[in-house]
């Protein structure tokens, strides 16, 4: 199950972004790596076609059976090494 911090509902207001999209970068994303400040967290970053390509940043860690969602958004600095 998928539990959105309140940061993560607000960008997912604002940037009218899908569940399925968050979902999808989280369980097949195109690129992955730990936080750098916070080793218990994962950034997963993966292509969303419906919206031009762009790439989505997911930043979640494992809680049980849950993951919870720190932050989505779109990442533009990604969009240059991400491969299509």
């Amino acid at each position: 199950m998928l539990i959105l911090t309140q940061h993560a509902q607000q960008n997912v207001a604002r940037d009218r972004l899908d569940l399925a999209w968050i979902e999808a970068t989280i369980t097949t994303p195109q690129h992955t790596d730990r936080d750098p400040k916070d080793a218990t967290l994962t950034r997963a970053w993966r292509r969303i076609p419906e919206r031009g390509g762009r790439a989505l940043r997911v930043v979640f860690r494992s809680a049980g059976a849950d993951i919870v969602v720190v932050t989505a958004f779109f990442d533009r600095g990604a969009r240059r090494w991400l491969p299509t």
